[in-house]
């Protein structure tokens, strides 16, 4: 602690040999960090650019890119700068702003995918009512609440860890997530109660409607031509395998912090990395790959020569 400036300062204590690699990790982490920027970029641009694309589906799809690209920006930063400094440390405040970006934008991300599962459902199994049900004033309240929820859901968990006490200064990680919660030296009952609410808002029921959502569209498609079916299979399963991504990693975000004491340190840190590089990178590589109109678009972007 600062006793001048009466600031509070967290060690990150979960890099592994970072002053004999330090450059190495470096050049890794910002080559990626630049890979996901440019990814998730192009393809929010083409959807821009291109009339065709200016539908809900592909509208939650640049929303769901733009926030992996704000959810990568609250991390590598100042992961970068750690990999770089001699002491890899964080003001209290700063790392609780951190945690509420980084908890705030995780709930974005499986409400966003709820409406495109919506969006699915609306559009296989309504279509008659599809324009009418997903006008851009439904598509606009939906962008709108998958970012304002989480965050103020959040603002409560994030004020009241500002006031507790600390009884360790050391964080068994590299960014801050729910391990700040281990530093605290009273973890009481009312703040497990009231963050096992919050996951069940912004996760748990967004994941459940998400699954239903999906299971009426393969009953419903199963029925229906064969024609619905292959549309069913295009657009839902590359939505359904980004979700399971995102919640894999959630739960192992989870489980580590829990288990903390049962994972090496270097499984922990190789695994803990994991959760920001592979799904900011999986979003627009199978969204890019696996959507027929944004890879129509990309090969034209990328190879207009041979495009005829």
């Amino acid at each position: 602690m600062d006793d001048t400036l009466n600031v509070t300062y967290l060690t990150f204590g979960g890099h592994v040999d970072v002053d004999r690699y330090r450059y190495v990790y470096f050049v890794i982490m910002f080559t990626i960090y630049i890979l996901i920027i440019c990814s998730n970029s192009v393809i929010v641009y083409l959807i821009w650019v291109h009339p065709n694309l200016h539908e809900p589906m592909y509208i939650f799809i640049a929303a769901l890119l733009i926030n992996s690209v704000l959810f990568s920006t609250t991390i590598y930063p100042k992961l970068l700068i750690d990999f770089l400094s001699d002491k890899q440390i964080i003001s209290h405040q700063a790392c609780l702003v951190q945690f509420h970006m980084f908890y705030s934008l995780a709930g974005a991300e499986f409400l966003l995918l709820a409406a495109m599962a919506y969006d699915r459902y609306v559009s296989i199994c309504k279509p008659l009512q599809y324009p009418t049900i997903m006008s851009k004033t439904t598509v606009s309240i939906f962008l709108v609440s998958a970012w304002l929820l989480p965050a103020c859901q959040l603002v409560l968990p994030t004020a009241m860890s500002a006031k507790e006490k600390l009884c360790r200064f050391i964080l068994n990680g590299v960014f801050c997530n729910n391990t700040i919660y281990k530093l605290q030296c009273v973890i009481s009952q009312a703040r497990f109660v009231r963050d096992m609410v919050i996951l069940l808002n912004v996760a748990l029921v967004p994941v459940l409607f998400i699954l239903f959502s999906y299971t009426r569209i393969f009953v419903i498609s199963y029925r229906s031509s064969k024609e619905v079916r292959k549309k069913a299979a295009q657009t839902c399963l590359p939505h359904l395998i980004v979700l399971i991504n995102f919640s894999c990693l959630c739960a192992f975000d989870v489980i580590t912090v829990q288990l903390e004491a049962d994972f090496p340190k270097t499984v922990r840190f190789i695994m803990t990395l994991q959760i920001v590089m592979y799904h900011p990178l999986f979003n627009p590589i199978m969204y890019g790959l696996k959507m027929k109109e944004i890879h129509k678009h990309l090969k034209r972007l990328f190879f207009p020569a041979k495009i005829k």
